[in-house]
């Protein structure tokens, strides 16, 4: 992990490093990656749109005021790993660059009694969440090296409850985030297998273990490919996005509760455009262009809030686990 005197250093020493590009965000219909998509249009980059839904993003983007000619709409099913396949050629087919990859698009389903399988046979949280990206990421990885923008990156969204280092990576309800001897992965992940370490079932787990994923992906990219590409790998949590889309297969009392606790007693709520500009700035911004660091503004949230390098728990952060997470991730998207 960058250590957050160094994460802070570089400088903004080239101003090239806030040219504008072309970015792909996934799920950017809603929350924080269409507001990072207004944020990044209004630095003048080219969003391309990635969603399940491409006229719900198309009314969205209306909505904000987002310059139409700035933004390309492809559609994804990010738990469908044929469907990634085919927003790459779409993508491909379009004739753009690609200058920075956001990964956003997240599900969220804590009230499933029973594990939702991807067409591929996989849990629906680590389908899309974590496999579909890994897929997305290693079918991209070769446009973000061919680019010319001075500081490509690659970034994605992590999250505090996935994170053991954090107050909210400590709460035990359902359980932390934690992988194990990623004994499902090792099985296939399969019916019956709904969990990376092959124990019963547990929706909110199943969310936190596959975040647990993305920020491990981010530290192992970093570790395998910075140095030979110089592509810029981080990832971030902007903050406490309490009134987030995400939060939409939660209980209606749960979507009032959650954002006036955070409001009110942690101070930690983040709204979605704030989260959406943070998201930007470390796509586009001068002082992020470190690769390795994942960044945070911490629990208690102000508009002037300095952003810093967040240590990420062992869990997250072990070469080993790491890299049989990859290798075995490989395996089920069918790249080994």
């Amino acid at each position: 992990m960058v250590p957050a005197s160094a994460a802070l250093s570089p400088a903004a020493s080239s101003g090239a490093i806030g040219t504008p590009g072309t970015v792909l965000i996934t799920g950017a219909s809603s929350g924080v990656g269409l507001f990072a998509a207004k944020a990044l249009v209004d630095r003048g980059w080219h969003v391309v749109m990635a969603c399940r839904d491409t006229d719900k993003a198309r009314r969205a983007q209306a909505a904000l005021a987002i310059a139409a000619e700035r933004v390309t709409h492809l559609q994804v099913d990010l738990g469908d790993l044929g469907s990634v396949r085919q927003l790459v050629d779409a993508f491909h087919a379009n004739g753009r660059p690609l200058d920075a990859l956001v990964v956003n698009a997240a599900v969220y389903l804590p009230r499933l009694k029973q594990p939702e399988r991807s067409p591929q046979g996989y849990e629906i949280s680590m389908a899309t969440n974590h496999l579909g990206h890994f897929l997305l990421i290693h079918l991209l990885l070769d446009d973000l090296k061919r680019s010319s923008h001075p500081s490509r990156r690659l970034v994605i969204l992590g999250t505090v409850t996935a994170n053991s280092k954090e107050l909210g990576g400590k709460i035990p309800i359902p359980a932390p985030a934690d992988l194990g001897d990623l004994a499902g992965f090792t099985a296939g992940f399969k019916a019956p297998i709904a969990m990376a370490d092959a124990k019963s079932f547990k929706p909110g787990k199943a969310y936190k273990d596959s975040k647990l994923c993305n920020m491990i992906t981010t530290q192992e990219l970093h570790r395998r490919l910075h140095g030979d590409t110089g592509i810029v790998f981080t990832s971030l949590y902007p903050g406490c996005v309490a009134d987030s889309p995400l939060f939409r297969n939660t209980p209606a009392a749960f979507r009032t509760i959650f954002p006036w606790f955070q409001k009110n007693i942690t101070g930690g709520y983040v709204s979605q455009a704030l989260a959406g500009e943070r998201v930007a700035e470390v796509v586009a911004d001068p002082a992020f262009a470190v690769s390795g660091v994942h960044w945070s503004w911490g629990n208690r949230q102000s508009k002037g809030g300095k952003q810093f390098s967040q240590e990420l728990s062992d869990k997250a952060s072990n070469p080993e686990t790491a890299r049989r997470m990859w290798d075995l991730s490989l395996q089920l998207v069918g790249l080994a």
